[in-house]
C-alpha cells in the first residue's frame, strides 16, 4: 500500500473561484500494472479505504487480497475529496494568497468540482483509464458524475446507496446540521479554535446518524435500555458518536461537503434526469439498500431503468443507508461478479 499527495496546480470551481496550488491526498494498493478501480468515500470518510493491519480503513472489509475488491488483481485508488480535511485542499489548509487557513472563506464547491479534481489527480499519477468507479452516498454522487463528465474513461460504474439527485429530505437534514454548527457561539464565523469546542457540530452529527440507520436496527440494538446514570443507551451512543467526529473532522470541511451534496443533481444543465441518464456509456450497476431514508430504493430502481446499460440490485438489510459500510459477506459478491474478478484472475495466471 502507498499513500501520498499530488499537486494539480490551480483549479477553477464551478462557482468561478480560483483555488491555487491544489493538492489531493490518496491511498493506493495493488499492482501498479493492474486495471485500476477508483473508490470514492462518503461524507466523513477519507482516502484510507483499505488502511493497515494496525489501523484498518473504512472499507477494509471490502478491499484487500482475495476480498470483494481483490488487490491481487486490481490497483485500487482512493482520494481524499477536494474540500476534505485529511490532506487534500480544503478549509483547514493554507490559502497561498493570504498565508492563513481558508476556514469559512473556502469557496463553495460542487460534486462536479470534486470529480474534475480527481480526474486531474489521476492524470498526475499517470492514469487515464479506469476499470471501474465505486462508491456510496457522497461517493456514489461522484461515481455518477464520473460517468457523465468522463463517459469514456471507465468500463463500469457502481454507485451504492445514492439517487440521481439529493432529495428535499436530504437537503433538510443537511440544513439542520449546517444551522446547528453556524449558530453555535463557539463557531465564531468559522474562526474557531477547535472543532471539538462546537457543540452544534455534535448535534449535526447526531442528526445525520438518525438517517443512516433503520428504526428496526435502533430497536434491536438499544431496546429503550437505560444506563446507571439515567441516560438511554441510544442517547449515550449519539453523544459518543457526536463527540468522536468533532475530534477527528474539521467543522468547516463538514459544512463545505454538506453544501456540495446539496448540489447533487445529474440533470442540472443536462436537460433533466431522464436525458442525463441516457448519456451514460459505461455499464451502471446500481445497488440500493432497504430502509434507506435518504436514498429510497424505489427511486434508485426508477433511475436505473433509465440508463441504457444497467443492472439494479436491492440489498435487504436492517442497517438502512449504512448498509454499504457493513455486511459485505451478504452482498459483496454483487460487486465481485460485475468487476469480473475471476476473469481477471484467470487472465493474470495465463499471462
Amino acid at each position: 500500500m502507498a499513500t501520498g499527495s499530488v499537486e494539480i496546480g490551480n483549479f477553477q470551481t464551478e462557482s468561478g473561484n480560483l483555488l491555487e496550488q491544489v493538492e489531493l491526498s490518496y491511498e493506493s494498493c495493488g499492482p501498479l500494472d493492474a486495471p485500476v478501480i477508483l473508490v470514492c468515500h462518503a461524507l466523513t470518510g477519507n482516502q484510507y479505504a483499505t488502511g493497515t493491519q494496525e489501523k484498518p480503513g473504512w472499507w477494509s472489509g471490502m478491499i484487500g487480497p482475495g476480498k470483494v475488491i481483490d488487490t491481487n488483481v486490481f490497483q485500487v485508488i482512493t482520494w481524499n475529496v477536494l474540500g476534505g480535511c485529511s490532506g487534500s485542499t480544503g478549509p483547514a489548509t493554507i490559502n497561498p494568497t493570504t498565508g492563513e487557513p481558508y476556514r469559512s472563506s473556502f469557496p463553495t464547491i460542487t460534486i462536479r468540482d470534486m470529480v474534475h479534481a480527481e480526474k486531474q489527480g489521476l492524470l498526475a499519477l499517470g492514469i487515464d483509464r479506469l476499470h471501474a468507479v465505486v462508491g456510496g452516498s457522497l461517493g456514489g454522487m461522484r461515481v455518477l458524475e464520473w460517468g457523465l463528465l468522463y463517459p469514456k474513461d471507465m468500463d463500469l460504474l457502481i454507485p451504492l446507496a445514492v439517487t440521481p439527485y439529493l432529495s428535499d429530505t436530504g437537503i433538510a437534514f443537511n440544513y439542520i446540521g449546517i444551522h446547528a454548527i453556524e449558530t453555535d457561539a463557539n463557531y465564531c464565523n468559522g474562526n474557531y479554535k477547535s472543532s471539538s469546542d462546537i457543540k452544534g457540530f455534535e448535534t449535526a452529527r447526531m442528526a445525520g446518524l438518525v438517517t443512516y440507520r433503520s428504526e428496526q436496527l435502533h430497536k434491536d440494538r438499544f431496546a429503550r435500555k437505560t444506563r446507571s446514570d439515567g441516560l438511554f443507551e441510544i442517547e449515550s451512543y449519539m453523544k459518543y458518536q457526536g463527540t468522536k467526529l468533532t475530534e477527528r473532522f474539521d467543522a468547516n470541511s463538514y459544512l463545505t461537503l454538506l453544501r456540495a451534496m446539496n448540489t447533487h443533481d445529474i440533470g442540472r444543465d443536462r436537460g433533466g434526469i431522464e436525458i442525463a441518464a441516457k448519456q451514460f456509456e459505461a455499464k451502471v450497476i446500481t445497488i440500493a439498500f432497504t430502509h434507506d431514508l435518504l436514498y429510497p430504493p424505489e427511486d434508485i430502481c426508477s433511475f436505473a431503468h433509465l440508463v441504457p446499460d444497467h443492472h439494479f440490485c436491492m440489498v435487504n438489510t436492517r442497517f438502512g443507508h449504512d448498509g454499504f459500510l457493513t455486511e459485505f459477506e451478504t452482498w459483496g459478491n454483487i460487486i465481485t461478479v460485475h468487476l469480473g474478478v475471476k476473469l481477471w484472475q484467470r487472465f493474470k495466471q495465463q499471462s
